[in-house]
């Protein structure tokens, strides 16, 4: 056996068994300096000294462990012969770990410089093999650090129990029964320890000696006061009202009858303990952590409070195989597209994270929800081309993210969500696993949480109409709603930015490991993102955009008419429509209905089946519709409610206008009957046909100018085509007048 300083073993056998701790080992000269760890007792020792005292039930102090470290020589060869007789066993001692505090700090370092030159090998072996023992090195230690004898011995002793290294001249007060032991006033045991109260000073300066009014903590108390705070359930009170709580439980032993009841009597003083005893009593007992349980929930400890147990992309496989989806309210307010005068409230914004790279694949902003439909509408907006969303948005797409994200394999959503049919019938077709978190658990998704907690710090300072509701100052919480200026499109190129820049940008170099800093990788999301994918532990799924339409965009019914496919009162259209001739189809045989899907944030694009071929015809809204390609579905319906709200008012001034039109012409109806009447009350001749009237009547009309010179003024009336031709020339003069009068600012 290889026994080297500091090495411990034990003999089993013989009379010298027992643990010991080599101090040196000459192998030249064939011996051995060791101490012995372990006390020896001698057989029929009789104990010496006075008598003992009467026993007392005083609990006595602990005895110090008896100094070691008497020298031992031995040779090696005895040694040897216990250990070829396999009675030699070597130990090794695991040092026990403890808290240093500051206040040994100093402590330490004296022992340190008093025991350096035992902590120095080579010292040590030199001044043994020479002084043939320690007094030499002793007495050299003790004046060089002007310190007793006794001190370094001592601390030889701890160097020999405990190893040798500086560690072993630690102070060990947190042993010493000082801090943390108990120490109960139980009767006839220890008395009530601390300042004497007024009342017992003043006593004590008569010559009287008063017992405390107050007892101090005994055993019993403190098992009442512990029996009952258990029974208060979780969350404990505060500490004034759940003092009372244990007083009134534990510590009221006598009732009164009185008839049929049992009316509590009031503890006297003295039989209680105070509310600082009862405080010192849970605070101290008690661990710190299920102090922590006692004031809260068990929900609320395990969403904010409880220590982190995993990391959330643990069991993901890759990029693009998990995806995490939530909605909240956007905390800003905006305006309406139709009319900028109108603010339409805060939206709702869905976010959908990618677990493993945590990159932000998708989002979607709309005006109602949150629901499945919407959530759906979400996914679409994630897995479809991102050239298709930048159109529908009126956006450049910026590719962040290489390869485009593809619908996940997994989707972890929200409860109320995974519950409904709608939900079950969508995973069927398009994704493979839906899971949720538990009820009231968000921080089991609390990727999500912090991307939308992202999202509003970033707008809160530049955009207008923004909010922070997460304020603690109700102050700072106030918002003006007349202050908002983006619409839904433009609230959704905004956050497409931030999004952008947070994939390209966000630092995650906590995972980023040697190999992957070696292969480059740059700590963004989209860097992860990127490199999972090159690697082969990326998720892809080819899905046609025609399914993805199909099961992911709400659909209605559409109407194919003589004008064009009309849906929701607006006009679409495309090349194929019109190759098909489906306008004339419906002009001569009817129109007929069609399945259409939308878009519901763009009224720009819908999409119905191909009758001629598989997939979907594009259908573009018409330049003659109704409503503009920036709107939204929402936004032209809250037109529509608009325009139907103002029926009645549109109705009344129409009639209004009608009942003066029907006045106005009633007046020129009766003042042409006066006028008449009067007119042939005063004609006397005869009268002329309705052709020569007519001839009259033209040949008045007409200016002198344009009488022909040669004809007679007396008799010969105009043919009608040549009045008919003066008309017209007379007309054109009169415009060509007053256009030049116009051009001319007359």
């Amino acid at each position: 056996m290889d026994l080297i300083h500091n090495s411990v073993f034990r003999i089993l056998d013989g009379d010298d068994a027992g643990l010991y701790r080599v101090v040196l080992h000459e192998v030249q000269f064939g011996f051995l300096v060791i101490v012995r760890l372990d006390a020896v007792t001698p057989l029929n020792q009789t104990r010496r000294g006075r008598r003992k005292l009467a026993e007392t039930k005083r609990k006595r102090k602990k005895a110090p462990a008896p100094l070691v470290g008497q020298l031992i020589w031995k040779n090696s060869s005895e040694i040897k012969k216990l250990d070829d007789a396999n009675h030699l066993l070597k130990i090794e001692i695991e040092t026990e770990n403890f808290k240093r505090s500051e206040a040994d700090a100093e402590l330490y370092k004296l022992r340190d410089s008093v025991m350096q030159g035992f902590l120095n090998f080579d010292n040590l072996r030199e001044r043994i093999l020479v002084d043939k023992g320690l007094g030499g090195l002793v007495k050299e230690a003790a004046s060089t650090a002007g310190k007793s004898p006794a001190l370094v011995y001592k601390l030889f002793s701890h160097l020999c129990r405990f190893g040798f290294t500086e560690s072993s001249l630690y102070p060990r007060r947190d042993r010493c029964g000082g801090k943390g032991v108990l120490r109960p006033c139980d009767a006839g045991i220890r008395k009530k320890a601390g300042a004497k109260t007024t009342k017992q000073r003043i006593a004590r300066a008569y010559g009287q000696d008063l017992p405390p009014e107050q007892p101090g903590m005994s055993t019993e108390w403190r098992h009442l006061i512990m029996t009952a705070d258990k029974q208060i359930p979780a969350p404990k009170p505060d500490m004034p009202q759940r003092i009372k709580l244990i007083l009134a439980s534990g510590f009221v032993k006598k009732y009164r009858q009185d008839g049929n009841k049992l009316i509590p009597v009031d503890p006297a003083m003295g039989e209680y303990p105070n509310n600082r005893q009862i405080r010192r009593v849970l605070t101290n007992d008690i661990e710190k952590l299920q102090r922590l349980l006692d004031r809260t929930t068990k929900g609320h400890f395990e969403r904010n409070m409880r220590g982190l147990t995993g990391k959330n992309w643990e069991g993901v496989s890759g990029p693009g195989h998990t995806w995490a989806i939530d909605s909240t309210i956007g905390d800003i307010y905006l305006r309406s597209s139709v009319n900028r005068a109108w603010v339409i409230g805060r939206p709702i914004v869905y976010v959908i994270v990618d677990v493993w790279s945590t990159a932000i694949v998708g989002f979607y902003v709309c005006l109602t929800g949150p629901s499945w439909d919407t959530a759906k509408v979400s996914l679409f907006c994630s897995a479809a081309p991102p050239a298709l969303i930048g159109e529908l948005w009126g956006y450049q797409p910026m590719l962040s993210l290489s390869p485009a994200p593809t619908m996940c394999a997994a989707l972890l959503c929200d409860r109320g969500e995974y519950l409904s049919k709608a939900a079950s019938i969508t995973g069927a077709q398009l994704i493979p696993c839906l899971s949720y978190t538990p009820p009231y658990r968000p921080d089991l998704k609390g990727l999500v949480e912090v991307l939308h907690r992202i999202a509003k710090d970033q707008q809160y300072l530049f955009v207008p109409g923004a909010i922070d509701q997460r304020r603690q100052e109700f102050e700072l919480r106030r918002f003006d709603p007349d202050e908002s200026v983006l619409t839904v499109r433009e609230y959704t190129q905004y956050l497409y930015t931030i999004f952008t820049e947070y994939n390209l940008t966000a630092d995650r170099s906590h995972r980023v490991d040697a190999h992957m800093v070696a292969a480059g990788v740059f700590p963004s999301p989209a860097g992860l993102w990127r490199w999972g994918h090159e690697m082969g532990i990326g998720v892809r799924r080819e899905i046609p955009l025609s399914e993805l339409i199909k099961n992911l965009l709400p659909s209605d019914e559409g109407r194919v008419t003589r004008s064009g496919v009309m849906f929701a009162g607006k006009q679409y259209g495309s090349d194929v429509v019109d190759e098909m001739q489906w306008t004339a189809h419906a002009r001569n045989f009817g129109g007929w209905n069609i399945d259409a899907n939308y878009f519901p944030g763009s009224v720009s694009k819908i999409w119905v089946p191909n009758p001629t071929a598989n997939g979907l015809l594009d259908l573009n809204i018409s330049d003659y519709s109704t409503a503009s390609p920036e709107l939204t579905f929402d936004e032209v319906a809250d037109a529509f409610a608009v325009g139907k709200s103002k029926n009645a008012e549109v109705q009344h001034i129409n009639t209004l206008h009608a009942l003066q039109s029907i006045r106005r012409v009633q007046e020129i109806v009766d003042n042409a009957k006066t006028l008449t009447a009067e007119a042939i009350d005063r004609y006397t001749g005869a009268k002329p046909t309705m052709t020569e009237s007519r001839k009259i009547e033209t040949s008045l009309a007409m200016p002198t100018s344009a009488q022909p010179k040669n004809s007679s003024t007396t008799t010969a009336p105009l043919d009608q085509a040549n009045a008919n031709e003066m008309h017209m020339e007379m007309m054109h003069s009169i415009l060509a007048a007053a256009n030049s009068a116009e051009n001319s600012g007359g």
